[in-house]
């Protein structure tokens, strides 16, 4: 069993704190479909047969001409019925009732919106092209077409967002009632126009406090709303939970097609170039490989699984490493469950880094 995810790398305009590979779709996107089917095409055989989930990310895939996604997909998944799960991203501005119906009878069971806030100001001061309003009627065009698992994405620590307004998304995103969110802090990636203009003095970032605030307020409002929070920033309700994401922290091989893809056969790493040139250029050969060793893979499955609820298998670990474990749980900072794994106490999720870093093995 695998994952596929295929990266669509164009948007009608970058958001401000961006540094996801995409650009304007100013190119025959009938080609681009071309050189990701040759792709899949020459390396389907790179990971176990057959594939469980699927993903279509980007960019935003939603701006692909619909009949070019379907040719997409046909050429992907030619039986959508044996896919445990298939993932379309979208933007709330593109989801329109034709759009819907059309990849609901192509097979795809979820549809990921990129909402980030409920709050109209909030979405213009980071370029966000859709409103509010323009949200929730995309949540209710999904459904009506069928399709039920609805995941939307929330930000907090935005510019000029306070609690009383963060607290207005989440009760958005909970009047709603998709079935899952995942809500992230903004970060200040450089290169982006976010980054440049913190460093003008335009923008004032949220202070740690804040952002502290505001997950604990993420955190209570799920958990009152009924949400399983499973990892550090994705919360679902029973029985939703991302199933091609999990796969990732669980370390399940996957493969990734599309210019700046990565892969992951189970030991080697492979990533095709962060360039639409290039990658149009040698599609089949483009991508570079890595095989890394064997502190590094286990310092990966470390770094993924303790961002989960789920946690890891202590048999993982060194003596050493278990001492320090015994000493996070001490502290309340780390607990063991039932069946033989530890995982980082929710309350210090929001600093998982540190303790996760601790646990790193070091050449």
């Amino acid at each position: 069993m695998s994952g596929l995810y295929i990266h669509i790398p164009f948007c009608r305009t970058k958001c401000i704190y961006c540094d996801f590979y995409s650009m304007p779709p100013r190119m025959d996107m009938g080609q681009y479909v071309d050189a990701l089917l040759a792709e899949f095409s020459a390396r389907r055989e790179e990971v176990p047969a057959p594939f469980s989930t699927v993903y279509v990310g980007g960019g935003t895939p939603s701006v692909l001409p619909v009949d070019e996604l379907l040719r997409l997909i046909r050429g992907v998944v030619p039986d959508p019925a044996s896919i445990e799960e298939f993932t379309v991203e979208a933007n709330p501005d593109d989801i329109t009732p034709d759009w819907c119906g059309a990849v609901k009878a192509a097979g795809v069971s979820r549809v990921s919106l990129g909402v980030q806030s409920f709050v109209d100001a909030e979405l213009e001061a980071v370029g966000r092209r859709h409103s509010a309003a323009d949200a929730l009627r995309a949540i209710d065009t999904i459904r009506q077409a069928g399709v039920e698992e609805i995941s939307i994405d929330l930000i907090y620590g935005l510019p000029g967002q306070t609690m009383d307004s963060w607290s207005h998304s989440l009760d958005g995103a909970m009047s709603a009632g998709v079935p899952h969110l995942s809500a992230y802090t903004l970060t200040y990636e450089p290169g982006t126009r976010l980054y440049a203009r913190r460093q003008a003095g335009k923008i004032i970032e949220a202070t740690d406090d804040t952002i502290e605030a505001m997950y604990v307020m993420l955190v209570e409002r799920t958990r009152r709303n009924g949400y399983c929070h499973y990892e550090i920033s994705n919360f679902a309700l029973p029985g939703h939970h991302a199933r091609h994401n999990s796969s990732y922290w669980a370390g399940i091989p996957y493969l990734g097609i599309g210019a700046a893809a990565h892969s992951f056969d189970g030991r080697c790493r492979r990533w095709n170039p962060r360039s639409l040139k290039e990658y149009m250029a040698a599609p089949v050969a483009a991508f570079e490989v890595e095989e890394p060793d064997g502190n590094t893979l286990y310092n990966d499955a470390v770094m993924t699984a303790l961002r989960t609820s789920h946690g890891i298998q202590t048999d993982i670990f060194n003596g050493a490493e278990l001492r320090l474990i015994e000493r996070y749980v001490s502290r309340g900072m780390m607990e063991y469950t039932s069946d033989g794994r530890c995982r980082i106490a929710e309350k210090h999720w929001l600093v998982s880094d540190s303790i996760i870093s601790d646990l790193f093995r070091v050449d």
